[in-house]
């Protein structure tokens, strides 16, 4: 058998690569798998094999190489592309403390005198520099060195905890796959760490990682598509009977899915979440019997709806995902290998979902649901700052095939159409069908099979 190292820098591919049916498929395939496990789940729980990282952490001075790396990118990328869009992806400059404000300072050093195309290459050699000198690299190496495995599989490329067990397999001759995680991720300038090989959603991820990053060649990347997807198609759903009593549902309604995001995507998602449930309220006075499943965002570590919930618990149901809280960051919550169930059978026992910008639009259409997208700003606010033209303008959304994709609610008092014209099944799913295949790869419940394919054409070459 084949010994492939599945490297999980955090938590974030615990859900895809752990959970679901990628760990089976490669197994199939003939692989002997251990997770290099730099997280808090103790994967040998789900019956799988383990090695922890050990000293899995960078040098400090690394991060603060990356974070210039990432401005320069983003600043390249507005003179490159013409578009100011990039910089809103830049985090706020922290004067939080001296400490903080040093290493502020010393960021805008190295963007200030690195930002050009051969900046970006010299700062990307002095991170690779520190972090082959760190104690964290060295013992990498060792680990390998004793395991001797044919491939490593990064499942996020985001994590500067996995530059150094990357370039300790590169500098033994250890063939590295990076997967780019996420959908909106490439124009974000997030590709942290350096692989043989990338593997993305789509030919259009694809198009994008050529774009964005040109020292990555063509023949580096393989389309496979991605296992978030799969519980869509692989899960046995509950009756309707059993998921309701589960979640104290009324069996007599027909349920919206609100799907919460984190609170700098949408500080003002109680206010959105308040509008549906008035919404609700009056179609139900009129007649309708209609209920919302509220769906946390699992990173949100508020409890700004329950105010909200507590004024509408006739219309509101909780059902928040299956995650657990390791620390106040959105990489240090870990999913719950139940969540894929539970998100699938809320998926199939809901009418739609409605939110600001989410994915949720590719899990509610793999079960041929549509999604609403919110496009308007509420009349409370949490942040004055913050306008619901932004989130549009981010450079992913550009994809769409056609304003058709979603559904538009353009202000709260369109709420009401739009849902009835899905309770009556007026709302045809061809346009959010053909965004869905664009992003990711058909067919979508094939991903894990692809990927351990791709995989075993690289280690038998």
């Amino acid at each position: 058998m084949k010994k492939a190292f599945i490297l999980l820098p955090d938590g974030v591919g615990l859900r895809n690569f752990a959970f679901g049916k990628f760990y089976e498929e490669g197994i199939h395939q003939n692989f002997d798998i251990t997770f290099w496990n730099n997280t808090n789940f103790p994967i040998s729980n789900l019956g799988y094999k383990e090695i922890n990282l050990e000293l899995g952490k960078p040098r400090s001075i690394s991060d603060l190489y990356k974070r210039a790396k990432i401005i320069i990118e983003l600043k390249q990328n507005v003179r490159n592309f013409k578009n100011d869009v990039f910089l809103s992806y830049l985090s706020s400059k922290n004067y939080k403390n001296s400490k903080e404000i040093i290493k502020t300072i010393f960021v805008s050093f190295l963007v200030f005198f690195y930002n050009s195309s051969k900046g970006i290459i010299k700062i990307k050699k002095k991170l690779h520099q520190l972090e082959r000198n760190s104690k964290y690299y060295l013992k990498s190496k060792q680990t390998l060195q004793k395991e001797k495995p044919v491939i490593i599989f990064l499942t996020n490329q985001r994590p500067l905890t996995a530059v150094a067990p990357l370039l300790a397999a590169q500098d033994l001759g250890i063939p590295t796959v990076t997967f780019i995680f996420s959908w909106d991720n490439l124009p974000k300038g997030t590709l942290v760490v350096s692989s043989d090989f990338y593997f993305v959603w789509s030919n259009f991820m694809k198009s994008e990682l050529l774009k964005y990053y040109p020292s990555v060649k063509e023949n580096q990347i393989k389309v496979t598509g991605t296992p978030q997807f799969e519980c869509h198609y692989n899960t046995v759903f509950k009756t309707k009977f059993l998921f309701f009593k589960e979640h104290n549902l009324d069996i007599k309604k027909k349920y919206i899915c609100f799907s919460g995001d984190d609170i700098t995507t949408s500080p003002n998602d109680q206010y959105y979440l308040e509008d549906l449930a008035k919404t609700v309220r009056r179609l139900n006075e009129k007649g309708e019997n209609i209920g919302i499943i509220y769906r946390k965002c699992p990173v949100d570590f508020s409890n700004r709806h329950i105010d909200v919930y507590k004024k509408y618990k006739n219309e509101i149901v909780l059902i928040d995902p299956k995650w657990k809280n390791l620390g106040n960051g959105w990489n240090r919550v870990m999913p719950l290998p139940e969540d894929l169930t539970l998100l699938a059978n809320t998926v199939h026992h809901t009418e739609m979902v409605i939110n600001v910008g989410s994915s949720m639009v590719f899990d509610f259409v793999s079960q041929n649901k549509p999604c609403a997208f919110l496009n308007y700003n509420t009349i409370k606010k949490s942040s004055e700052d913050w306008s619901i033209k932004k989130i549009y303008k981010y450079i992913h959304f550009k994809s769409m095939p056609n304003t058709n994709a979603v559904l538009w609610i353009n202000s709260s008092e369109e709420m009401q159409n739009i849902i009835l014209q899905v309770l009556n099944n007026t709302i045809h799913l061809e346009s959010t069908k053909e965004w869905y295949n664009k992003i990711v790869e058909f067919p979508q419940d094939k991903a894990s099979q692809r990927i351990w394919l791709e995989i075993n054409k690289l280690v038998c070459t």
